[in-house]
């Protein structure tokens, strides 16, 4: 069966790389693209392909004017709620590969997906390889008690934390055990200094220039430590199929499914 796609933020890192994966996919169709400064382009000349002989929208309203089956956003955090509840609205399954939104955003997200019937997935980040990371991550705060996250990003990255950290934060907050270190609030300093507490975990995002998009995952045990770690290259190409995976799968549930790794099965 074939699926048709919308594509909000086409001409975005990770857009041109999906704008040419979805025209390559025997079972995907790219029915509407939709980028602001693109707009009345070609979208495949857009993202320095050939003419696809599909123009790019300008606005949301324009782009959810053409009949599709999923929308997909890579657009930027201050919008993707908004273009999420918008889609879901229309009628269509929503694929969020953009972060910046809080636990409260997805719960809003969540209760208009069932309200309307249609699934939602979301995820931090796309790669499978990060994806295994997050697997591997709430596994082992199963057993280890004490657990925290730093995230690493260029110096011009606008959210803190990362989507995937945020994610990973939030996840683990629901099946770790109680820490056994000093509670923030007991700390002499700035406890500032602590990171951010997301959810019931620590959180310390790092930006700095030559640092691309990783991400850590730090368990402490008595005489012991464990890291699991996610480094991310400077192209999006691995995000692609884990976003191309979510697109095949999100009409076969109703709500909202949080990460990649709940997919991987």
């Amino acid at each position: 069966m074939n699926i048709s796609v919308t594509l909000l933020g086409a001409t975005g890192w990770v857009g041109k790389e999906l704008v040419a994966a979805i025209t390559a996919a025997p079972d995907l169709t790219l029915a509407a693209a939709m980028a602001r400064q693109a707009a009345g382009q070609d979208v495949g000349l857009a993202t320095g392909g050939a003419a696809l002989g599909l123009t790019v929208a300008g606005s949301l309203e324009e782009a959810l004017a053409i009949p599709s089956d999923v929308v997909i956003d890579y657009t930027a955090p201050t919008a993707v709620k908004g273009h999420a509840l918008a889609a879901i609205a229309a009628g269509r399954a929503v694929v969020v590969g953009t972060s910046g939104l809080t636990g409260e955003d997805y719960t809003e997200i969540d209760e208009a997906a069932r309200k309307a019937g249609v699934g939602v997935i979301a995820a931090g980040n796309y790669s499978i390889t990060a994806a295994l990371m997050q697997r591997f991550a709430l596994l082992a705060a199963r057993h280890v008690a004490d657990v925290e996250v730093i995230d690493y990003a260029s110096a011009k990255k606008p959210d803190v934390p990362s989507g995937t950290a945020r994610e990973l934060a939030e996840r683990l907050s629901q099946v770790r055990m109680e820490a056994t270190s000093r509670p923030v609030g007991e700390l002499i300093g700035p406890q500032e200094s602590r990171g951010a507490t997301v959810g019931r975990t620590q959180v310390h995002s790092v930006r700095l220039p030559g640092f691309v998009l990783s991400c850590e995952v730090l368990f402490g045990a008595p005489d012991e430590r464990l890291s699991i770690r996610h480094d991310a290259g400077s192209s999006a190409a691995p995000y692609v199929a884990g976003t191309l995976l979510a697109v095949r799968r999100v009409r076969e549930q109703i709500g909202l499914r949080r990460g990649l790794d709940t997919l991987l099965d």
